[in-house]
Order: structure tokens, then sequence, then C-alpha cells
């Protein structure tokens, strides 16, 4: 008898042990610890954020999320409490000239190990970074800092290069920021770049107690003076989550096998098929939204990323005529299952984005031409997220939103038309020929592809990655999927890709302003390929209208209504240019179980993030309460 896929999975759920969570728990009470998906780590030993190791600089391991602090953060998922001050006591203050920024800093902070934090650190962290390039933050700092002073313990002022509203951003928390450093643990380093800071001190509300050599376990402990940091100064109560395990979970399968027997808490991603199974099946599993597509929507936006110093990649009527050989309703399909929210602009379709953007934009995008060579075009539809609703109905019935409105919020607003003659005409236009069915290149060779995607740790993505080399395959361009693995960060960040399906666009979320990836986009930042690009721009997309945008950007301030308008202006830019073709939303099926903790947050109740990657699910671990109906020890 042959089973279906999900069934088998169900079955082998029933026959898995229960006890297979305590071999990395032993000792540890099961109802004071949160057990939240985590990677594994390819250097376990590696607890230096601030300098590449390979280790949990680059993976989740709960030390970001748990251990670091900086000034500020704002919570994604918008609301009117979204900005939240952290080791600073109030918001950044500028001067008229936007060219320097006064810092005042919380008293009452200490670092795990009774040393109190100061402005000494904040300074020390900014100072050591620009002395030491490679370092996270090193070429931001470099290009922004002239001088700095810290007058008293609490206050620290940052003289600029230049004008720059936007330099508070990048101690400002979205997903990561510039963490502070140890002054006390780090100057006694010989080099900051190869050392390892093992055990590290630390900064929040949680400390290190164990870790596995091997990579697949980490294990946090409420720090006994957890009233000390940030957190718990504004925190009424102590937090319920005594102990916090980030754990390699294995493969999507596996996963929901071990949600399904309690031994993890907190999933990151997987695919569609695990979510819509836990979601029909479990009596004790929450999701960000309580119906279909029950995933949380990031501000991050998937893409077909180009690497623009590459040729033919170099040329946008290439890169176009890529675009328009995309069925986006397959892609859809074939990734999330339908569950997509679509993308046309390059930003992603949430939070405050489809009132500030897709909305206003969609009259520009259906007007919008473009010349192939041989004729103009208005390549964009508006319709196709409807289509991808209807082929969904059928099996989600009353859970599909009949609103348009709602159908916009949930599948996105539009997207580019498959055109096969366009994508002829501009290719032709860019000295492509056909050679019985294959296109070749100028030079004479044939025009293959290598479409770079991360594997299992991403499903959907990696889905998405197959449809479209198929779709470009069939169109004569052969495509072969690279599975990059845990190599996928760096061999992206020195440009060791052609395309690759990842992102290089995220948001604030609830915010207007895009100079959480923007202000990274500007050409100062450019690294040739071979050398670590600073985040964000992974294309090394390189344009002056471009750095024109981003320094008048910087010279206005954070909340002034011309941020909007110079998002537009930007998202226009992108459309002509298509350094990336912009794919969906990360709708990322991530379920939690009840069992042993509830007051998990969701679109009703969007206090935190609730993605383990996420640093702002600090807040997510303090805000849990312990289910008094679990399993008692």
């Amino acid at each position: 008898m042959k089973f279906p896929k999900y069934a088998a999975i169900a079955l082998l759920s029933l026959m898995a042990l229960p006890a297979f969570a305590q071999d990395f728990i032993a000792g540890i009470p099961r109802n004071e610890t949160l057990i939240i998906q985590g990677t594994p780590q390819q250097n376990a030993d590696w607890f230096n954020l601030w300098a590449p190791g390979g280790g949990a600089a680059a993976n989740i391991n709960g030390l970001q999320q748990l251990t670091t602090d900086t000034l500020w953060f704002i919570n994604p998922e918008g609301g009117k409490d979204a900005w939240q001050n952290a080791l600073a006591s109030e918001p950044p203050s500028y001067n008229a000239d936007f060219n320097e920024m006064t810092v005042k800093l919380r008293k009452g902070i200490f670092w795990s190990d009774g040393v109190e934090f100061t402005s000494d650190d904040v300074v020390y962290t900014v100072q050591t970074q620009i002395d030491h390039p490679g370092m996270a933050w090193s070429a931001p700092f470099t290009v922004n800092v002239a001088s700095m002073e810290n007058p008293d313990p609490q206050t620290v002022v940052f003289h600029l290069k230049k004008p720059n509203s936007r330099f508070h951003t990048l101690f400002t928390v979205r997903w990561n920021a510039a963490w502070i450093m140890p002054k006390h643990v780090f100057e006694k380093a010989a080099d900051p770049l190869s050392f390892n800071n093992n055990p590290p001190v630390s900064l929040g509300p949680y400390q290190l107690q164990s870790y596995d050599k091997g990579g697949n376990w980490t294990i946090w402990k409420l720090r006994d003076d957890w009233q000390r940091t940030s957190i718990g100064l504004a925190a009424a109560q102590p937090p319920e989550v005594k102990y916090v395990v980030y754990r390699a979970a294995g493969n999507p399968e596996a996963r929901v096998i071990e949600q399904r027997n309690h031994n993890l808490d907190v999933i990151n991603d997987m695919a569609p098929e695990g979510m819509f199974s836990i979601m029909r099946d479990s009596k004790s599993t929450a999701s960000w939204l309580k119906g279909f597509p029950f995933a949380h929507p990031d501000p991050t936006l998937p893409s077909v990323l180009f690497n623009t110093k590459k040729a033919p990649f170099d040329n946008k009527d290439v890169r176009w005529a890529l675009a328009l050989l995309i069925d986006i309703r397959e892609v859809a399909l074939g990734s999330y299952r339908g569950a997509a929210n679509i993308a046309a602009l390059a930003t992603p379709p949430t939070g405050s984005a489809p009132d500030d953007y897709y909305a206003p934009m969609q009259d520009w995008l259906t007007n919008f031409e473009l010349d192939t060579g041989s004729r103009k075009i208005k390549p964009y539809d508006p319709n196709i997220s409807s289509q991808i609703a209807n082929m969904v109905r059928s099996q989600w019935a009353d859970q599909i939103p009949t609103d348009p409105a709602k159908l916009q919020r949930t599948f996105g607003f539009g997207w580019w038309k498959k055109d096969v003659q366009a994508a002829t005409e501009l290719l032709q236009k860019a000295g492509f020929k056909k050679s019985g069915r294959q296109w070749v290149k100028p030079d004479g060779t044939p025009f293959t592809i290598r479409l770079q995607v991360e594997g299992d740790a991403i499903p959907t993505l990696a889905r998405a990655g197959t449809v479209i080399a198929q779709q470009w395959s069939q169109a004569g361009i052969a495509t072969k999927v690279d599975v990059a693995g845990p190599t996928n960060g760096q061999r992206l960040s020195t440009g060791d890709f052609e395309t690759a399906i990842y992102w290089s666009i995220e948001t604030w979320g609830g915010h207007p302003d895009l100079s959480f990836f923007l202000d990274s986009y500007h050409s100062e930042f450019i690294k040739p390929v071979g050398q670590i690009q600073p985040p964000r721009n992974l294309q090394r997309w390189q344009d002056p209208r471009l750095d024109q945008l981003i320094e008048k950007n910087r010279s206005i301030a954070f909340d002034s209504p011309d941020v909007a308008k110079l998002g537009q202006d930007f998202l226009k830019l992108a459309v002509e240019e298509m350094p990336m073709i912009p794919l969906m939303a990360y709708n990322k099926f991530a379920p939690l179980d009840t069992t042993y903790w509830t007051n998990y947050p969701s679109a009703d109740n969007p206090y935190s993030a609730s993605g383990p990657n996420w640093s702002n699910i600090r807040y997510m671990v303090v805000g849990l309460k312990a289910n008094p109906d679990a399993p008692k020890p």
C-alpha cells in the first residue's frame, strides 16, 4: 500500500519517541524550556558576531537573538508602538544639518559578567570596526563617521563626514543591526577579527549555558540579573521561559515530526504541505494567520538576483527578457502551492507598503512601457493575483477572500505578463541569436545560466528556483539549479553566482522609509567580485540616478512626508532597470506549538516578530506564557 507523503509523516510522528528531546536538554525542565529551530553551526566554537567566522555570526543559534543589544528596535509588524528604545533612553537627536547625532543611553544596564554598559562600549564598537576592515559594520561606519565623543557614560555624539539623516538606522534593529561590542572583553584580544569570543558575555536577558561542538544545538539560560538589561528595565514581570534551546531539526519533513511530538516549539520555515497538514490535523498549533495561507509575511522580498558585474546580466534588456519568460502563476503554485503574495515592485507587499506604494502606483505600472527594440509594450497585468486566488479557491473555499482589496493583501496586486515574443525581441536587441531551439550569446557561445538556491533550509525558494529554471530552459536558455546549502551566504556576498533566488531587499515593515536596504545600495559600498559585498546590494547594482536618490533620502528626516515620494522614484527606477526580478513576499510557514507555551504573536496580536532568525524574537521569548495544561515533568 502506498501512503501519501504527509500521511506517512503523520504515521511516523506517532512512532517517534517523545523522549528524543531529552537527548539535548537532559537535566533541564521541559516546561521551562522553549525549543526553537536553528541551523547547524559550521564552526560551533565561534561566537564573534562582528567578524566572519563561519559559525554563529552566519547562522541561527540564538546568539544574535538572545544576547546582543543595540540602541533601538523597530517592530517589523508596525503599529503605533513600532519604535522601541533599547540601550538608548530616547530616539536619536540630530542637528539641523543632519551631520551630527547625539545618543542618550539608559543607566543601570550590565553585561552578564557584571561590568556596566556605558558609552565607552558604543565608541569602542564603532572605532574598532573602522580600524578593522572586514568586520560586519566597518564599511558604513568608515563612510559615515568623522569622529566621536562621549562626554559622560550615558552620552555619545557622532560627528558625520556628510549629512545623513539615516545614520541612526545602523543601530536600529528590524532584523539585525550594529550590535554593541563589550569593550572590556575585545580590547584584550590580539585581533578582533580572529578572536572567537568564546564564551560570549551577554548584554541581553539570556546567557550561554552549553553548546554542541558538532554544531547541532545551543542552550541559553535566563540571567540571574536579567533585570539589568534593556528588556529587564522595561519588564513588568519576569520571563517565564527559563531556558531557550536552538537546535538543528533536519529537513522540512523532520520538522513536522518533531513538532507533532512536541520536541520543537517554534519552526523557522517549512514546506507549505507540512504547514497545511499541521493546521488541518493538530489541535495544539498556532500560526500567524488563523486561516489560509497561515504564513507570516516577512517584509522581505525573494527575487531573482542578477550578478550585474557578470555579462550578460549587466545588460538590462537581458534581465527584462528573463523576467518576461517567467509565468508567475506557475511559480506561485510550484513554490507556495498558491499561498504567495506576488510583487512586481522592488519592495515587499507587506506592512504599510500596499498603502504607501502598491495601491498608489497601479496606474503607473499599468501604463509603464518597455521598448523591446521592435516595438513598445505594456507588460504589467494587474489581474494575475486574482487568477492565482481562483486556482486555489476550490481547495480552500471560504478561506479565500472575494473582496478585491483583501485579495490584493493576500495574493498581491499584479505582475508581468509572460511574453515569449517580447523576450525574443529583447534578446535580439542585445545581440543574441537562436540556433535551433537554443539561444546563443553575441560571442557565439551557448547562453546557459546557473541559478543558485540555498536548498532545504528555505524549501519554498528552492522550489521557485526549480520552476523558473524549467521555464527558462523551455525557452531555449539551458538553466541549471545550483544548490549552495550552507555556503549560500558566503557565495552571494562574494559574488560567486550568476543568478540566485534570494533577497537583497528588506524593509522596516511598518514604515515607508526604504533606507533599511536602500542606503546600502550606494555605489560607495560596491566591492569587486571576489570581495565581500557589505549588506545588502548583493547584485552590485550601480547607477548614478540610484546614488542621487539615496543621497536625497539621507538629507530629509526619517518621518518626512517626502519619504514615500522618494521611495516611489526608486521603485520606478528599479522597474526600468530590473537589477533583480521581484517575485513575492517571503511568506514564512512557521507553526508554533502551544503544548508548553502560549501567547505567541499573531496577526491579531503583532507585538513581536516570531521568526527564530529575527532579533526581535527576544520580545516574543520574554512575552510567552507557560501553558497551565502542559504535561507535568
